[in-house]
């Protein structure tokens, strides 16, 4: 077994993160870079730092899991889910379902929140957010971020919904209330079930094809009939009737039935 075969087992084992459903180069020059960063030689004496060392292990996690993030990415598309996408999925009063599937630091799922109301009624408000990393999720949790993610947003929302701390700039109480954060593994924990909405975006451009084809079949079984899966900008699905979706604007999925 080569160095970094045995490097991946170890880390399922440590972890329960299978990075055989991530696209190996990309990968593997990911790590072997981190590592040289920090100092080893070698995969295996990494590895054996990693399984000693709490700080660097979630260090690792963090890294690999590619947590990068901003308030309303890609405004456009953020335009064209409140515009064209959420007025069909909101015409009657029942509850709404809506999952950030990948949350990362917060910023999607907080977006969501802000965007939601502006144009329903905050009772009506509930977005479930998951990520991978439980240090991205305590750091969604507390709310705090620095001013370059909120460069996309207008001047008169942050005024709104955050306070400016010396810590950076933290978000309201009235919209973390609205967002239930938790551990979720897309590739091996069962999904939330009757969403309305999904967003997974700018993760699975990292997977195997047959790590996205498995992914995108749960999400098909999470939605709703007449339910949107919001994807990523490099990430637009091949032969979306496979999974039961019909392709509605860039970037977006609605569930047939």
């Amino acid at each position: 077994m080569d160095d970094y075969s045995l490097f991946k087992n170890q880390v399922y084992k440590k972890t329960g993160i299978d990075l055989s459903s991530y696209k190996e180069k990309q990968m593997k020059r990911r790590i072997e870079a981190l590592a040289s960063r920090k100092g080893f030689d070698s995969l295996s004496d990494y590895y054996m730092s990693l399984d000693k060392d709490a700080i660097l292990l979630n260090e690792f996690v963090n890294y690999i899991t590619i947590n990068v993030s901003e308030f309303f990415r890609n405004p456009a598309q953020w335009k064209t889910l409140r515009e064209l996408i959420m007025p069909k999925l909101m015409p009657d009063s029942k509850e709404l379902k809506i999952w950030s599937s990948a949350c990362s630091t917060g910023e999607e799922p907080y977006s969501l929140v802000m965007m939601l109301e502006e144009t329903m009624p905050p009772e009506r408000i509930k977005v479930i957010a998951t990520d991978i990393d439980m240090g991205a999720i305590e750091k969604a949790r507390k709310g705090i971020y620095k001013e370059n993610s909120l460069k996309n947003m207008d001047p008169s929302r942050i005024r709104k919904y955050f306070d400016k701390t010396n810590d950076g700039y933290l978000i309201s109480d009235n919209v973390k209330k609205k967002v239930e954060f938790g551990r979720l593994d897309l590739l091996r924990y069962v999904f939330p079930a009757g969403c309305s909405l999904i967003l997974c975006r700018n993760v699975l451009i990292y997977f195997t094809e047959d790590a996205k084809q498995h992914i995108y079949s749960k999400f098909s079984r999470a939605l709703m009939p007449g339910g949107v899966l919001f994807v990523g900008s490099t990430e637009q699905i091949v032969l979306p009737a496979k999974y039961g979706f019909t392709s509605i604007k860039p970037f977006f999925y609605r569930k047939d039935g």
